[in-house]
């Protein structure tokens, strides 16, 4: 059976919120043992490099898409501000608060969807967001509701918001500024754009880092940063956005504490509550219903 496009976007998507978990597994772990440009900068370095490859062994990189270089900043610029207040924030916020502010992304994806490019949510996906938000806060705080009440914004949660205001703003942009550039080099363009305006921001810490004496633990966490989490998931992202709407793009956020649970499990860190199952299955039902074509 052939899979139609919309269907290739989904799975593109599933495939992104598993990767996208295990950043922040890793990223708790190496937070506050390198400056968070520099952990930017070196990771989309290495994707840059295993995309460039990529590319260059595939379809090649047309004349065509060295057009109008300022969409890649402009997408660079969004992507840079993702990681490096996710990684600012990660060093004070607990990581329960941080997760719960993620799944604030797909709602502020669907008003900048709507701005942008007029996409409208219908009351059955904003049904199913809604539905998937519960279920994701349900899994974070592990069926815990007086951990639920006890939440505060804190200056780390209040930092990373702002970065998943950009990421959400990213996943629109992907398609407005798109001009039939294949998802390898379109995230190619973005990727080095995003190193230079890092790069840029970040040279003091850059230079101040002891490359050398990184702990291995940080070499792993960089790695998969940049192969799996960034080099992959780019191209995921870009792949789905052109064929799903931002809200249906950035829902599948509300499957990453699921995913993360599973990290946890494989890492020998413990099961949750079986409680928490129903919040897995609340996101799994939010998914479903996104899954169906509007009638």
């Amino acid at each position: 059976m052939t899979l139609s496009e919309p269907a290739k976007g989904h799975l593109a998507m599933l495939a992104f919120s598993a990767l996208v978990a295990g950043s922040f597994s890793l990223g708790s772990m190496v937070a506050n043992d390198i400056a968070p440009t520099a952990l930017t900068a070196a990771r989309f370095a290495i994707a840059a490099a295993v995309i460039g490859t990529l590319a260059l062994a595939t379809r090649g990189i047309p004349r065509a898409a060295f057009a109008a270089p300022w969409r890649y900043l402009v997408l660079g610029l969004l992507f840079g501000l993702y990681f490096v207040l996710m990684f600012e924030g990660l060093k004070t916020a607990p990581p329960v608060s941080t997760a719960a502010v993620f799944t604030l992304t797909p709602v502020l994806s669907a008003v900048f969807g709507w701005l942008l490019l007029r996409q409208l949510t219908t009351p059955r996906m904003a049904f199913a967001l809604a539905l998937g938000g519960a279920g994701a806060l349900w899994v974070i705080f592990r069926a815990d509701l007086a951990a639920l009440v006890r939440f505060e914004i804190g200056r780390g949660e209040a930092i990373y918001f702002w970065g998943c205001v950009a990421h959400a703003l990213y996943t629109p942009m992907v398609r407005k500024l798109n001009r039939g550039e294949s998802p390898v080099v379109f995230s190619l363009g973005m990727m080095l754009a995003a190193l230079l305006l890092v790069a840029a921001y970040g040279w003091a810490d850059i230079r101040a880092t002891d490359w050398a004496a990184l702990s291995p633990l940080v070499w792993i966490a960089i790695l998969y940063l940049a192969v799996f989490a960034s080099a992959a998931t780019f191209v995921l992202l870009q792949y789905a956005a052109l064929r799903l709407p931002s809200a249906k793009v950035m829902a599948y956020t509300y499957l990453t504490p699921s995913w993360v649970i599973l990290w946890e499990i494989a890492l020998d860190r413990g099961a949750p509550p079986a409680l928490v199952t129903l919040g897995v299955a609340l996101t799994a039902l939010a998914l479903v219903l996104l899954l169906k074509n509007e009638g």
